[in-house]
């Protein structure tokens, strides 16, 4: 065993604090990082306060990671000390479902395991994430960094943000030629729009707040259009290949819907702690229209993606904390309060 120190949650209604807890050793398929930076995820915090009600404590979040690597194990082949490295939402899977035969750990039939909080399904050890020193990881869910290592830090949200949404996009075979809306411009949603346009699509961000409308322009989009005004709305009926929703707080989806062409989909990844209005039927059944949902990505897609944004210059817009100030990030993220991922300097633990 060796040591760690991080900010863990203890119950749902106490302050993230300094905690310290030790890690496994290194075994012959382990990877040892030194976190550099770990990004702040929507996610983080719903576990931190048990809004999911399935949070194990103490409870260190964090998966958005990137590092360097400090030791491999005998059997490690695909990476050195010294190389730069990422680890995203997961740490471990069955490895023996359909699923994971197919590069999709995240649907993992057995359930994954997360990169904290646990298994996904429940049972089994306790994972302890990203806000921390360090970490270790089977070589398999570890990830090639290939950014400039002057951008490291703003790298670190696509191990979710970046994924989350990449994965999707992909899967629904967006390119040149489609017309594709992307809700809300939030941690999520302004990776969106970076993705969708460097895949070739004519992007569409939809927001309540009139003041996004340059920074969307800014980050690709090729129109902006304010959801609440019913006009603006009306002028893209039927007109979408594809719309992604970020918004991870319950809202009407048939205002969306109803912006789809025949066969079109509508995929959400936001995550809200409670339901979304449930959609009106004849909506979809008029025209073949389609709500979806999409987790994550497996490794081989995270890879893909970390590459794809490596070649076009994607990185996420990012305000960098000190870990002190994390409870405070928490509650400017509940405002949207940040442009648009906060990342952790994980320097700032030397002081904590």
């Amino acid at each position: 065993m060796s040591n760690a120190v991080g900010y863990a949650a203890q119950d749902p209604s106490t302050p993230l604090a300094p905690y310290s807890f030790t890690r496994r050793d290194v075994g012959p398929n382990d990877i040892k990082i030194d976190i550099l930076y770990c990004g702040v995820c929507h996610s983080d915090l719903h576990t931190a306060r048990n809004e999911w009600n399935n949070t194990l404590y103490p409870s260190v979040p964090g998966h958005e990671i990137v590092g360097r690597v400090t030791a491999v194990g005998e059997g490690v082949s695909r990476f050195k000390v010294g190389d730069m490295a990422g680890v995203g939402c997961l740490v471990d899977s069955c490895r023996t479902c359909s699923s994971c035969g197919e590069g999709l750990e995240q649907y993992c039939e057995n359930g994954f395991t997360g990169t904290y909080n646990g298994p996904a399904f429940g049972g089994g050890e306790n994972t302890l994430g990203g806000y921390s020193d360090n970490i270790v990881v089977d070589q398999h869910f570890v990830l090639r960094i290939s950014h400039d290592e002057a951008s490291l830090a703003a790298v670190a949200p696509l191990l979710c943000a970046g994924i989350t949404t990449y994965s999707p996009l992909r899967q629904w075979k967006v390119g040149p030629g489609q017309k594709v809306g992307v809700v809300g411009l939030g941690g999520l949603g302004h990776m969106a729009v970076k993705i969708a346009n460097a895949m070739g699509a004519h992007v569409v961000l939809f927001t309540t707040s009139p003041d996004k409308k340059e920074d969307a322009l800014r980050l690709g989009a090729s129109e902006v259009v304010v959801s609440k005004n019913r006009d603006e709305m009306a002028a893209h009926l039927n007109s979408f290949d594809f719309i992604l929703n970020t918004v991870a707080a319950p809202h009407n989806l048939d205002a969306f819907v109803a912006l789809l062409k025949r066969d079109a989909t509508m995929t959400l990844v936001g995550a809200p702690a409670s339901p979304h209005p449930s959609p009106s039927v004849f909506g979809l059944i008029f025209k073949r229209r389609r709500i979806a949902g999409s987790l994550i990505g497996g490794i081989a897609e995270t890879q893909e993606m970390l590459d794809f944004c490596a070649k076009h210059n994607i990185v996420s817009d990012i305000e960098m904390i000190d870990i002190q100030t994390i409870n405070e990030a928490y509650e400017r993220m509940l405002k949207s309060d940040v442009k648009y991922r906060f990342v952790i300097d994980m320097a700032s633990l030397k002081s904590a």
